[in-house]
């Protein structure tokens, strides 16, 4: 379905680095970057540039567009989000989504990866030692940084850098023209080799999802639709919160499967039993 194609990878931030490799090996495709559509259109993490629409919409938005720009039926695109993370208090999140389109095939296959490893983080600066600090907490300068006026202000924004004498002579300036600055990492990908991890992670995840086969039609993308609690405990026989099954489904001809006992476990702990350990 997919060997000997032509695979657009619409970014500008360097994501093809990660995702390329995976899908020309598992493939057979070749995938090209198209130099003619700007990302950042769509919205920008530093705040310029707005995004309108949620990161589902977004991230079709930007495969499509890219893909009729550049006039290819296939693509491929992510969109990241940085924030707290929606179950664990206290702890940021990246939270990155791949879309993978195919228009000849009619497939839209799309793949997340929420995870704690980031660095993404900001903070008022107001002395040498305190850029110092920061910038050490964020892995600089293998990381970069973003300085500005302040944290909401989008008029001065020093992007990009990676430069400890950079950074202090930045520092400086803003400080002398405004007497505040406010630093922040770059989540970039080319400049986040943490956040490129994830972008992988993601993109691994996404080629085994299209490599999975709807047993009926044989269409890619035979995925998870639904995860159903219920695993009885050892001890009383009550039905757990834990996993008893998963529910796959496919997108082309709505075949369903269910997977009874999916870790390999026909019964829970009674520690995680809400009658054994209230």
């Amino acid at each position: 379905m997919f060997q000997n194609r032509k695979v657009l990878i619409a970014t500008k931030h360097q994501k093809e680095k990660v995702i390329a490799p995976l899908f020309e090996k598992s493939f057979d495709v070749r995938c090209f970057t198209p130099e003619i559509f700007d990302t950042d259109t769509l919205g920008t993490f530093t705040g310029e540039i707005e995004r309108k629409h949620d990161p589902i919409t977004t991230l079709k938005n930007k495969c499509l567009q890219a893909m009729e720009v550049s006039n290819y039926d296939l693509g491929i695109a992510s969109e990241g989000s940085f924030g707290s993370h929606p179950s664990i208090p206290f702890i940021y999140a990246n939270d990155e989504f791949l879309i993978f389109i195919d228009k000849k095939n009619n497939l839209e296959i799309i793949e997340r990866e929420l995870s704690t490893k980031t660095n993404f983080n900001g903070a008022e600066i107001k002395t040498d030692k305190e850029l110092i600090d920061f910038a050490t907490s964020i892995n600089f300068p293998s990381h970069a940084l973003i300085l500005r006026k302040a944290k909401d202000d989008n008029i001065e924004i020093i992007k990009g850098i990676t430069d400890w004498s950079v950074l202090k002579e930045s520092f400086q300036q803003l400080m002398e023209k405004h007497g505040s600055a406010y630093a922040e990492t770059d989540m970039r990908a080319m400049f986040n080799p943490t956040r490129m991890q994830v972008i992988e992670s993601a993109a691994i995840k996404l080629v085994k999802k299209i490599k999975s086969l709807c047993p009926n039609c044989n269409t890619p993308g035979f995925a998870i639709k639904e995860a159903k609690q219920g695993l009885p405990c050892s001890l009383c026989g009550f039905k757990t919160r834990s996993t008893l099954s998963y529910i796959y489904q496919c997108m082309k001809c709505d075949f369903i499967k269910e997977e009874i006992f999916p870790h390999n476990k026909t019964a829970e702990e009674p520690m995680y039993c809400d009658i054994c350990n209230p």
